[in-house]
């Protein structure tokens, strides 16, 4: 909840730097913010999964 208004009055100040308002920018801000509390950690656990996957395979290949 905290997050969800800090990331919009972010938005809300980027969007007002053009002069016209900032509901968009807050707005956009939040959505932003609610994706990346779900995308983040997902890419960070199958970036994890790859980099396993990687040294297993290297660890099972049999030297020339």
């Amino acid at each position: 909840m905290i997050g969800d208004a800090i990331a919009g009055w972010v938005g809300n100040r980027i969007d007002r730097r053009d002069g016209e308002g900032g509901t968009l920018g807050a707005l956009t801000g939040v959505l932003a913010w609610k994706a990346a509390k779900r995308i983040v950690p997902a890419a960070i656990v199958l970036g994890a999964v790859a980099y396993g996957v990687h040294r297993f395979s290297q660890n099972s290949t049999p030297p020339m």
